[in-house]
């Protein structure tokens, strides 16, 4: 009998990646990660460019008379220019040649000449000794086919699944030190379904490799949206995250103008002073004791209290709320001490907000969900306006909360993708988001769910002393209707002395072994 060939279920996404895990050999990940994500960058700017050069050079309708090597025509489109010895057909030619990684190198360079956005942007480490030539030809040829077959007018969206997919697999396989750079995507997912970022401005001073940013746009076209109604705002410190931000930007037609970048971070160096967000979204680092808050004990953004020294948790909320419009909405991940501590002034600050009625909702998540720490998380989504009236987008119309705060304990939800990291399913991510929109919108209809959610009044809270952790105020969950004491009793019995007579049995066994053995020694 022929033996049935297994069957392959893996994604594009999925089969990409073993194949480019394959050619690593000795580079570690977090160097093989600019290698790969810089040549599926290349890829996608040759792409976009090979289809408007081909419309100038027929030159048909508003083409007429145009000339394909002329750059203003592709600045005028929003498509990078790319030079002839950049284009990815003539790099593809070379693949098998020694001097491969120098002509990609050399390539990153007179793109970042002619595209002054992508100035030190690009990767130059493809000429390094330690990386092979056969494998980054290798590379080169699986790059090569990642649209596979698919119209030209599509590669930019299967290049930008492709460079996401990426992202992610590299945070995995780096662990800690990947975690960094890349919030998980059921969070960033959770946190933007929640805000519903329809249109205004949007902004994350810790942005990463701007996750964020991709998601709102995720969001807004799956809801019939447009893109240009939407602004982006961000800042990274970290140089080396920063440059995967542009880059995981531009693959997505998203303008990064916006997107910052200097070594002294939000906090000592703010590069949007005067920005009034619609939607602030944001992961900012757990507990960071070394965040400069000595030289900023008078700053005008602690319109709550002064943050201690030890802890930038609470500088990172007030930052954000310095930054929010009138009616603008935030949501952000914190470690769950936040909601509990009192150390360094943190639980004045924590009441203040709270009386100020800026809290709208806490939601405690499962453990096991970052990359780069094991301290547990929670989402706080905080309003400048909770009095009620029209959404920031003008779509819903939200119902007064100023006296309430929605608290949902999601710490049971979530499965293991592998021994150390959970996800959130859709089906997750559904219920948290459709449990706040139904306590928010002047049209749902919310119910308390015991162990779940629960709607507190600010008394309460105060009554517990301004502790905002979700266990405190949800309760247990309320066990089946339809349970039986009498008959569940029952059942336990019957199967205690079952379990009884079995290990009747298993002794007896035993004595009656020992018993022969004696009688034969």
């Amino acid at each position: 009998m022929a033996k049935k060939k297994k069957q392959d279920n893996d994604t594009l996404e999925q089969k990409l990646w073993k194949a480019a895990d394959k050619l690593r050999k000795n580079i570690d990940a977090a160097e093989y990660k600019h290698i790969v994500l810089g040549l599926i960058f290349l890829k996608y700017i040759s792409d976009a460019f090979e289809e408007l050069y081909e419309k100038l050079q027929a030159g048909k309708g508003e083409y007429d008379g145009a000339d394909p090597e002329d750059r203003d025509e592709y600045k005028a489109e929003n498509v990078f220019f790319v030079p002839p010895s950049a284009r990815w057909s003539f790099l593809q030619s070379r693949a098998k040649l020694p001097d491969v990684g120098k002509d990609i190198d050399d390539a990153m360079d007179a793109i970042e000449r002619d595209n002054p956005s992508l100035k030190s942007v690009l990767p130059k480490v493809y000429g390094r000794q330690n990386l092979d030539a056969t494998a980054l030809g290798g590379l080169i040829d699986l790059v090569s086919n990642i649209a596979l077959g698919d119209a030209k007018a599509r590669s930019a969206d299967v290049l930008g699944h492709v460079f996401e997919y990426f992202l992610g697999e590299f945070a995995l396989a780096e662990g800690k030190k990947g975690g960094q750079f890349y919030t998980p995507r059921s969070v960033v997912e959770l946190l933007v379904n929640m805000l519903e970022p329809y249109q205004g401005r949007v902004y994350d001073p810790c942005c990463g490799s701007g996750g964020m940013f991709v998601q709102s746009e995720k969001f807004v076209t799956e809801h019939q949206g447009k893109i240009d109604n939407i602004s982006i705002y961000g800042q990274e410190s970290n140089l080396t995250t920063w440059r995967l931000a542009k880059m995981n930007l531009a693959i997505r037609g998203i303008d990064s103008s916006q997107v910052k970048w200097n070594n002294e971070g939000s906090f000592l160096n703010d590069a949007h002073k005067d920005l009034k967000a619609d939607f602030i979204i944001a992961n900012p680092p757990f507990n960071v004791s070394d965040w400069s808050g000595d030289l900023l004990r008078n700053d005008g953004r602690w319109q709550y209290g002064t943050p201690p020294t030890g802890n930038a948790n609470f500088g990172w909320v007030q930052h954000f709320m310095y930054h929010l419009s009138p009616n603008g909405v935030a949501g952000f991940v914190l470690s769950k001490g936040s909601m509990t501590s009192k150390s360094g002034g943190e639980g004045e600050i924590r009441q203040r907000m709270v009386e100020a009625g800026l809290v709208d909702c806490i939601v405690n998540l499962p453990a096991k969900l970052f990359l780069n720490t094991q301290i547990p998380a929670c989402l706080w989504y905080m309003a400048r306006n909770r009095s009620g009236g029209k959404a920031p987008t003008g779509k819903k119309t939200y119902r007064d909360r100023t006296q309430e705060i929605l608290f949902i304990d999601a710490r049971n939800l979530g499965h293991l993708i592998n021994r150390r990291t959970r996800e959130l399913s859709q089906e997750d991510i559904s219920l948290i988001t459709d449990t706040y929109h139904r306590w928010r919108n002047t049209d749902g209809d919310y119910e308390d769910v015991a162990g779940f959610c629960k709607s507190a009044s600010v008394k309460r809270v105060a009554e517990l002393d301004f502790v905002l952790t979700p266990g405190r105020y949800v309760g247990l969950a309320e066990e089946e209707d339809d349970f039986d004491f009498k008959e569940r009793f029952t059942a336990l019995q019957k199967e205690f002395k079952e379990q009884l007579k079995e290990e009747q049995k298993l002794n007896k066994a035993i004595l009656d072994n020992l018993g022969k053995i004696m009688i034969d020694g």
